[in-house]
């Protein structure tokens, strides 16, 4: 039986280590006022902060999931240990040696499996680094030059090297007391005819840590022409190391992507180290396996959801990279940050871009980057004759679903206006409608199609409804649509005087880009821009004021500090751009109400059908007016 920790050791390690120092570890933490925390649970997948940590009192707490406890709760719960394996790791980390009851138990024999396991990678990757300074390995330490990394370089990544022969590391590990069973079930030693035998032999090895910072398995390069083996062979399965759950670098990372609210995902171990090198220190990657949903939840616990988080995406341009960004695409949903694809000049990884034209490069690498979204339709759209109507039609069918798939209602119409420009079709509401309609059946269908399982959007906080009024893409002012809503938005909030009072008969629905409908209605709730005629020092705090969230706040200030676009600001100038945005509004609903018409046909009711043709017959004449006599027929 194994013995028991002393309990004043025990109260020794809670009161050692601050719960705060231990859970800021595995996610950002924030101020939540009265001297407490927040951030993202680790225990159950939320939108917004639920979790609370008291450094004052040791303890957490999540008010969604109810998990709470203590230092050694948290520990136990996050890494599924046992209790004395994560008194032992706090122990370890706080340099107290425990004292064990009951008798004759050997500690080095008698913990618990996680701990043993981590301590046999531990050493594992220290005899690695030594290794990698002997003679035998000078093909590794060439490999590492010819690649632009030095020997510091190889020590700040705990870079090291396995011998070519059979059973080294598994005899140097018996040595420090580790059983044929242990070695086994870590995965760092395999079943031969006579017994364990090393599973890396001959390969240039890098430790891979989790989010904690401790070794829980290693990624081997080949560097020899007689290895058979594959190029890079991972540690398998084992009770620490799952490939879907860890991110290599993450330790290196963490720090960082909290700090900046971003993280960049390169494809291998050697981009990695290029990306750090090249001050890009939020690069993390995969390790053998497709970017996924575990993946993600362990980024966000970081990024913790503000509406400044970017995830970057520095896949490779070849057919293997496209494909590979289109799988990450398929999960973008899961994040509520923005996501984004950067691409490399001639298709070169950060590692061969970092060689070719130095770190410079590399840092510039993920700035001009595309939205994951527009990447992922744009590879949709691309394979269909867009001169064509069939072909149109054809890429529509494909691309429409996926966008439907989008949650967000506002992310939702502004990807479908950018998907009806991508395809060349003039009529942008009649993909908006097809989007929404496939959108509806999916959720009748109970979200089981038929879109498949692709989307775009920020998942909204369940906290605040809305919490958020607009998300995904930036918008383009090369629209000419945007472009004009977004030149009124800005008369109205630095000069209300000269489209007052016009401009509070707008309707919501008169702006078509989900942002500047959001930054209306703040507008409206404030008082309108006849408010800021009257009281013009209160108008725009009241316009904040009445923002529903930060994002539209930001607009608000963004529109009323950005320069207008004509030098000489008038009366004239501002009745343009009144006069487009109602005629472009008008244009729309005429559309609309031709479209009812035409569904009624000729065997429609005919009151019904009288009522639709005046209305369509008034709209026209509004429309005809606006064009002939501009702002005066407002």
């Amino acid at each position: 039986m194994a013995g028991r920790i002393n309990d004043e050791d025990v109260k020794a390690v809670r009161d050692a280590v601050p719960i705060d120092a231990v859970v800021s570890e595995y996610l950002q933490l924030r101020n939540a006022g009265g001297g407490n925390l927040k951030g993202l649970c680790p225990f159950h997948d939320e939108k917004s902060p639920s979790f609370q940590v008291s450094p004052s009192k040791g303890f957490f707490h999540c008010f969604g999931c109810q998990e709470g406890g203590d230092t050694i709760t948290f520990v136990m719960k996050v890494d599924h240990l046992t209790f004395s394996e994560a008194v032992e790791r706090l122990a370890a980390q706080a340099g107290i040696t425990l004292r064990y009851e009951e008798g004759g138990y050997n500690p080095s024999h008698q913990r618990g499996e996680r701990i043993r396991l981590v301590e046999a990678h531990q050493a594992a990757a220290q005899y690695y680094i030594d290794q990698l300074e002997s003679p035998e390995a000078e093909i590794g330490r060439k490999f590492l030059a010819e690649r632009g990394f030095d020997q510091a370089a190889a020590a700040h990544f705990g870079v090291g090297y396995s011998p070519a022969g059979w059973d080294h590391l598994t005899r140097y590990l018996r040595g420090k007391g580790f059983s044929d069973k242990e070695l086994t079930l870590s995965g760092l030693s395999q079943e031969g005819r006579r017994g364990p035998i090393d599973r890396f032999r001959g390969r240039l090895m890098w430790p891979i840590r989790d989010i904690g910072g401790e070794v829980v398995g290693f990624g081997a390069r080949r560097l020899r022409e007689d290895d058979n083996g594959p190029k890079y062979l991972n540690t398998p399965e084992t009770p620490i190391y799952k490939k879907s759950q860890v991110l290599y670098g993450i330790d290196l990372a963490k720090k960082d992507i909290a700090k900046a609210s971003r993280a960049v995902v390169v494809e291998g171990y050697t981009d990695v180290m290029a990306c750090h090198l090249a001050g890009i220190t939020t690069a993390i990657a995969t390790c053998g396996t497709a970017f996924g949903g575990d993946h993600i939840k362990i980024l966000r616990r970081l990024l913790m959801d503000n509406g400044s988080a970017r995830v970057i995406f520095t896949f490779d341009g070849d057919a293997a990279g496209q494909k590979a960004a289109l799988r990450a695409f398929e999960d973008d949903q899961k994040f509520a940050a923005e996501t984004y694809i950067a691409i490399a000049p001639d298709n070169m990884d950060p590692c061969d871009l970092r060689l070719a034209k130095g770190d410079e490069a590399v840092a510039d690498l993920v700035e001009p980057r595309t939205p994951l979204f527009e990447f992922a339709l744009r590879q949709i759209v691309g394979r269909y004759d867009l001169e064509t109507p069939a072909g149109r039609a054809a890429a529509l069918d494909e691309a429409a679903p996926v966008v439907a798939r989008i949650k967000n209602s506002a992310s939702q119409h502004e990807v479908a206006v950018q998907l009806a420009g991508m395809l060349g079709i003039l009529d942008t509401q009649f993909v908006v409608k097809r989007v929404g309609q496939l959108a509806r059946w999916a959720r009748d269908r109970g979200g089981k199609g038929p879109a498949p399982t692709a989307g775009r959007g920020r998942q909204e906080p369940e906290a605040a409804a809305p919490a958020r009024a607009f998300g995904g893409p930036a918008l383009t002012l090369r629209n000419p649509v945007y472009a004009t809503e977004r030149e009124l938005l800005k008369l109205a909030l630095q000069y209300p005087q000269l489209v007052s009072p016009a401009f509070d008969a707008y309707g919501i629905d008169e702006f078509t880009a989900a942002p500047y409908a959001a930054v209306r209605q703040a507008v409206l709730e404030a008082g309108g821009a006849e408010q800021g005629v009257h009281e013009p020092h209160e108008y725009l705090v009241r316009v904040r004021e009445a923002a529903p969230d930060d994002a539209v706040r930001a607009m608000v200030t963004e529109l009323a500090v950005e320069a207008i676009h004509r030098k000489t600001v008038d009366e004239a100038y501002a009745g343009e751009q009144l006069v487009t945005v109602r005629r472009r509004a008008v244009e729309r609903r005429i559309r609309d109400v031709q479209g009812t018409f035409t569904r009624l046909g000729s065997g429609g009711d005919p009151a019904q059908l009288a009522v639709v043709q005046n209305e369509l017959w008034v709209l026209q004449q509004y429309g005809q007016a606006l064009r002939e006599r501009g702002a005066q027929a407002l």
